[in-house]
């Protein structure tokens, strides 16, 4: 398992980082002004501490020894080789998913024009139970009643 220290470009643990004269752990920065020649996006170790009368520790202790941002031409060429076949790559599976969604979209349009046309054809069915079941009930006039609603009389 490699480590901070293997890895140029990682960043410590808190617990690892040194600890200055004054007991706090230090803060990592990054080295912006030109000078000293070479130093200029390097990283270092500094004491977080400044006294009330802002007068800042003086600890500090480089860990590169040289920027971070400087690589060759040929390693950056190979980065950006490696990040076209990348790219590449995610492209095409962006086009197969895409494909694959409007699959599944078609498949879902499909169910659903099942599921309108199982519907209707339920809802005709209700309807069709429903309008047989009235239709004997309203033909019939066996109940007693004449025409107006009165009851008939009915003699032996």
């Amino acid at each position: 398992m490699s480590t901070w220290r293997d890895d140029p470009n990682a960043i410590p643990p808190w617990n690892e980082r040194p600890k200055c004269h004054c007991g706090f752990r230090t803060w990592l920065q990054v080295w912006t002004d030109p000078l000293p020649q070479g130093k200029k996006g390097c990283r270092f170790f500094k004491c977080p501490d400044i006294d009330d009368d802002f007068k800042a520790c003086t600890f500090m202790r480089w860990i590169d020894t040289r920027p971070l941002g400087r690589v060759s031409f040929k390693e950056e060429q190979e980065r950006r080789v490696r990040q076209q076949i990348r790219l590449k790559g995610k492209e095409d599976e962006l086009k197969r998913r895409r494909a694959e969604l409007g699959q599944r979209e078609a498949a879902l349009k499909i169910q659903e024009e099942q599921f309108q046309a199982r519907e209707a054809q339920f809802k005709r069915e209700a309807d069709e139970q429903k309008n047989r079941y009235k239709e004997p009930a309203q033909s019939s006039t066996t109940d007693g009643r004449n025409k107006k609603g009165k009851f008939l009389r009915f003699t032996q």
